[in-house]
This record gives C-alpha cells, structure tokens and sequence, in this order.
C-alpha cells in the first residue's frame, strides 16, 4: 500500500559488568573475571527498525526517560519521512486513516490529519500514549500501532536488540558506561554495513505451516486435497480397456 513499517522499542538496561560469552584469546591465556564485583552504570538503547530492508537507526543512551526518547524520536522519524514518497492526493484503500483506527469518529482524522505516509509498531506503554507525542505522528502522517499487554514478542525489534547486544557484550568486560556505548554504536554500524530483512513466523504463520503439512499435493501446479485421491488399481484399468476393446464402453 506504499507504506513503510518502522518498530520501535527500547532495550537494556545493560550493565558494565563482564558478561558470558566466547571471546578471543591468546594461546595459554584464558580471559579471567575480576574476582570484585564493581558496577560500571547502565545504558538502554533507543531502537528503530525496518524489517522490510533491515535497516536499523539505534542509539544507546544512559537513561532513556520519555523527554529523551521523545526527542530522539522525532528527529529519527523526520529524517525517515524525508525518504518516503509524497501521500497520494487521492486517498486508496489502506492510505485512509479510518482503515488503521476503528474508533468511533475515526473518519474526522482523515478531515483534520494529512494522508497516513508510515506505520510505527511499538509497545503499549504510558510513554508511547503520550499525547503531544501521538498528535505529532499525526501532523506527519505516521500511525502508531501498539502491540497488545504482554505481546512484546509481536515487535520485530525485540529480536534485533538481541543481536546488538551480543554482537557488542557477549564475551566482553565493558569497565564504563563510554566504552560500552561505543560498542554499542559499533555493533549498529556493523549491522547496517548488511542488514538483514526479517520475515514473520509468528504462531499464525506456523499454524499455516502445519495446515499445509497435512495437505497432499497434486502434479501439474500448485493445487493441494485435504485427503488422498486413491489410484485406480491396475486390474480394474485393464477391465477398463478391455471393454472399451469389446465394444462395451467409452
């Protein structure tokens, strides 16, 4: 429908401490742990990511209250805006914000809003239901679509904050706050050297799957029975013919 799918989430916190992993080390020299339990402080990383592409705008912050999520945000998602093609003058299906809020009075935000240019997935959290911050995405076309309580598993950024974050720890003694942001930023800037799309494989797509399974395929295209077409047995297609030899059938 010409719309890009942004997710958004925000991880850690991430502590620097010395975290499980491989790693690299010489012959004979094994890494150690420090045997004084010190803490370091703790990031969160501010995460946006196109599974379409698998491209991935992330930034790691030492507190992500909402004043600074909301401030990395808005400049994140303008910059985006600035990539995506125009609305259409003429509204089609999908491009209508009535299609994506099935509140009572939804039709007015096609009269008060300019046409819908992107979708962002993220949580349902207080800071997300902002106000100021909901009329925002509006004024610019963005539709924000929360994932149900307790259904974080539906956003697709989940999945990359856990390919960062061993990308960048696993293995690893971050001593400081700084050194741990820049792997952080390393391991992003990494990532989108090759990004990676996603596809989703949630449970409807694995119940499809299982659905398929059970079908039987037929030669010549794609079609599929829900039950085996049995195969006439061999005597009774030489019965066959030899009637039709004899005269008694077609």
């Amino acid at each position: 429908m010409g719309l890009q799918v942004w997710t958004e989430d925000e991880g850690g916190p991430y502590q620097a401490i010395p975290h499980a992993g491989r790693s690299w080390q010489p012959a004979g020299a094994p890494a150690r742990q420090p045997h004084e339990y010190i803490r370091g402080g703790t990031i969160n990383q501010l995460t946006l990511f196109r599974p379409a592409t698998g491209e991935a705008r992330a930034e790691p912050v030492e507190r992500a209250t909402n004043e600074v999520l909301h401030r990395w945000l808005k400049r994140e998602l303008t910059a985006i805006l600035e990539g995506c093609p125009p609305a259409p003058t003429i509204p089609a299906p999908g491009r209508r914000w009535a299609d994506w809020d099935r509140r009572e009075g939804a039709h007015l935000l096609d009269e008060q809003f300019p046409a819908p240019r992107l979708l962002l997935i993220w949580d349902n959290l207080k800071g997300h239901l902002t106000p100021q911050m909901v009329r925002w995405c509006w004024e610019r076309g963005i539709i924000p679509l929360y994932t149900p309580l307790g259904g974080s598993w539906l956003n697709m950024t989940e999945s990359l904050q856990r390919i960062i974050e061993g990308r960048a720890l696993q293995g690893q003694h971050p001593e400081d706050v700084e050194t741990m942001m820049d792997w952080f930023r390393a391991a992003i800037r990494g990532w989108n050297r090759h990004p990676t799309p996603f596809i989703w494989g949630g449970k409807r797509h694995a119940r499809r799957d299982r659905a398929y399974a059970r079908r039987h395929r037929l030669g010549g295209s794609g079609a599929t029975t829900g039950i085996t077409i049995r195969r006439r047995c061999r005597s009774v297609a030489l019965h066959h013919r030899l009637s039709i030899a004899n005269g008694f059938g077609k």
